[in-house]
């Protein structure tokens, strides 16, 4: 058995590859199994390898060559390869026991050949293919130490000439640069394995450079390039553990790399996963090295995040507050940040104190964060300052009035029994808003929506007719007066159809469906079944030439 079949293909692939995928399939050539994947070679507008694995992590997955299965897609070519293994599925088994037949002998042969034997072989293949020569010519300079040879050889590793057109490597060359530079980053832990750790902090280093320049002329859309920048970044650290550099010197390096001496992104080191190698004296001089830094630029943001994870993790949080309150955010956010780190600090009443600073010094309470209140209110409650929370919340509901802040009043209200007294205020202020201007900036909009959200169908109801109401709210308010007011909701219901029957797509076409089922509910409740009958041929009549239209009218038997 395959393991898979026709309908994981079509799900991998989508219908439209799947589709072209059966016009490839004598295109399909060189079909070779293994054990657990299959591979063959598919003559598309050009010649494409195709892979699929039958039993990966998540089941059958496929990678091809070609640019859209680059973009990692289950392509055509592997629909192909995989409708071609399903014509040979009785044969499967037995070509996998043969891959690992095929595995079992050759690793028996090997064992079997004489080390004058395997050096003939080795000398035989490092003539044939280059690639491999370089990689073992690469291993052996770092077994023997030749820095100068390691070093020239990575420079080369990380080069993009080869694969760039006009100083560039597209999508389609990535994976192979990729791939490339990864062998740099395993000649670099080859070197610190062979006990020349101290050589492998000099050209990590330079690697990381390096690879952060290319990077600039590399399309990595895939990540494969991220990827060796992150093991590049674990091999310096693995090297810096094994030669225990200088405190001091390490520090500095770090710093400077964290600053964006270059592209410190790419790597993404954290000085504090140093900890270890840097010991006290390292992380003495890191701390110092980053006050001096944030005190230069106290508006970088490279340098304030360096600054909040060394005083942090230092515990020293008066320090960590400096730098938070040098550049307080008009919005309060950076206060509520202060608050937090204080309380972690079990310093509340300093927490406290700081956050309502941040009420005060915001100049628009409609500006403030929305979290900053809910962390005022929530220590009002705890404290049982049930009555500031109302008042915070009540003051930030007259600055924003919004149907979230009169909920949040509501709710706070609530609490202390003041909802009655509270909600006719509130509301006063939405209809001061709706008759002063009707479209502004709040308008009835909100008026309808809080007289919903309380359940007072009736207000909400007389409010949209006063003072207007979106459709949205038009059609909330249809479905819950319906049953007791049909032939209101019966004008709404026609009213919202009407501009429907002059779109197409099936969304709109689903709308309508809803509408109709809405409009035929009333009209059974009015007792005049019979309009809703001509009302609905006659639309039928109209729409007639909508066929996904007239499909779902005749699922609804409408």
């Amino acid at each position: 058995m395959c393991g898979f079949a026709e309908a994981d293909l079509e799900a991998l692939a989508g219908a439209r590859s799947f589709e072209r995928g059966l016009g490839y399939l004598d295109a399909v050539s060189g079909v070779e199994v293994g054990d657990g994947w299959i591979t063959a070679s598919v003559r598309g507008t050009e010649r494409y390898e195709a892979e699929l694995t039958l039993e990966g992590p998540d089941g059958l997955s496929g990678e091809c060559d070609c640019p859209f299965g680059l973009e990692g897609n289950f392509c055509k070519h592997l629909v192909a390869l995989g409708l071609t293994v399903l014509q040979q599925e009785e044969s499967l088994p037995r070509q996998r026991q043969a891959g690992r037949d095929r595995v079992q002998d050759l690793d028996t042969w090997l064992s079997a050949l004489s080390r004058d034997e395997l050096l003939a072989l080795v000398r035989e293949l490092s003539g044939e293919d280059r690639q491999w020569r370089r990689r073992l010519e690469l291993r052996a300079a770092s077994e023997r130490g030749d820095l100068a040879s390691v070093r020239a050889r990575i420079r080369e590793l990380l080069d993009i000439g080869p694969f760039a057109q006009y100083g560039y490597v597209d999508y389609s060359d990535a994976r192979a640069y990729a791939d490339q530079a990864g062998q740099a980053v395993s000649a670099i832990g080859g070197l610190t394995s062979s006990g020349r750790a101290d050589q492998a902090v000099a050209l990590a280093r330079e690697a990381m450079r390096l690879l952060a320049e290319a990077a600039e002329s590399v399309d990595d859309s895939d990540g494969r390039l991220g990827q060796v920048a992150t093991d590049l970044a674990a091999a310096h650290l693995d090297a810096c553990r094994a030669a225990r550099p200088d405190p001091e010197e390490l520090a500095r390096w770090l710093t400077g790399h964290a600053l964006g001496d270059f592209d410190a992104g790419l790597t993404d080191i954290d000085p504090l996963d140093y900890e270890d190698v840097l010991g006290e004296e390292g992380m003495a001089v890191l701390r110092k090295l980053s006050v001096e830094a944030w005190r230069g630029n106290r508006r970088g943001w490279a340098e304030k995040y360096l600054l909040k994870r060394v005083t942090k993790a230092a515990g020293d949080v008066d320090a960590l507050i400096a730098v938070h309150a040098a550049d307080l955010a008009p919005n309060g956010n950076t206060h509520l940040v202060i608050a937090r780190e204080l309380d972690a600090a079990r310093r509340s009443g300093e927490a406290l104190n700081w956050a309502e600073r941040g009420i005060q010094d915001v100049r628009e309470l409609s500006d403030v964060d929305t979290a900053l209140v809910d962390y005022l209110c929530e220590r009002y409650a705890q404290a049982g300052r049930l009555a500031d929370a109302v008042a915070l919340r009540r003051d930030h509901f007259g600055a924003r009035r919004t149907l979230f802040a009169y909920q949040q009043l509501r709710s706070a209200a609530r609490a202390t029994d003041r909802w009655p007294a509270e909600r006719e205020s509130a509301l006063a202020l939405l209809r001061t808003d709706a008759e002063a201007e009707q479209e502004g900036r709040y308008g009835n909009r909100t008026l309808v929506d809080a007289l919903l959200d309380d359940g007072d169908v009736d207000a909400a109801w007389q409010a949209a007719t006063e003072g207007g109401a979106d459709d949205r709210q038009w059609l909330v308010l249809a479905d819950r007066v319906r049953a007791g007011r049909p032939s209101d909701a019966l004008g709404v219901y026609l009213r919202l159809i009407e501009p429907l029957t002059g779109q197409t797509g099936n969304a709109v076409y689903e709308q309508v469906v809803s509408l109709l089922l809405s409009i035929r509910d009333c009209h059974r409740r009015l007792g005049t079944p019979e309009e809703f009958t001509a009302y609905a041929a006659g639309l039928r009549t109209s729409q007639k030439r909508k066929r996904n239209l007239m499909r779902l009218l005749d699922e609804h038997r409408l």
